[in-house]
């Protein structure tokens, strides 16, 4: 398969979770994945730790991991805690370190990933991966 797309046919949506903990990124994706049905065409990839597996952020972790999500349709990233946060925040406003498209979504970490997976999976673009990711806020679980 070429990865080559018809004319009109959307380029898949990419998701990264970016974790202070390797473990919780990866499980988390396994999770997301899981309960897609197996992800259909969307690429997960987890950024969690430091390079030396410590706890904490690794902004050349989020970039790696973002360029191996990145399929054409753009890359939603979700992060953890505040750290995470500002790692992606410093990769995005310093540009060139993430793929064109990359988007830092506001979402609850596990609910949000599981709803951005599923939704890229259908094929949804950038701008509905995101929206499913953030009202993931509003699932009430009472």
């Amino acid at each position: 398969m070429s990865g080559e797309r018809g004319a009109g046919e959307q380029q898949p949506v990419g998701v990264v979770l970016v974790s202070h903990s390797r473990q919780v990124a990866e499980s988390v994706a396994r999770l997301a994945l899981g309960l897609s049905g197996g992800g259909g065409n969307v690429t997960v990839t987890a950024a969690g730790g430091t390079g030396d597996g410590g706890l904490g952020t690794s902004s050349e972790l989020i970039a790696q991991a973002a360029r191996r999500a990145d399929r054409g349709g753009g890359v939603v990233l979700l992060a953890d805690l505040g750290s995470a946060v500002l790692t992606v925040r410093t990769l995005l406003a310093e540009g060139g370190e993430l793929p064109d498209g990359a988007r830092l979504v506001d979402a609850p970490f596990v609910e949000g990933a599981v709803a951005a997976v599923v939704t890229a999976s259908t094929g949804a673009d950038l701008e509905a991966v995101a929206a499913a990711a953030a009202e993931a806020y509003d699932y009430r679980k009472l």
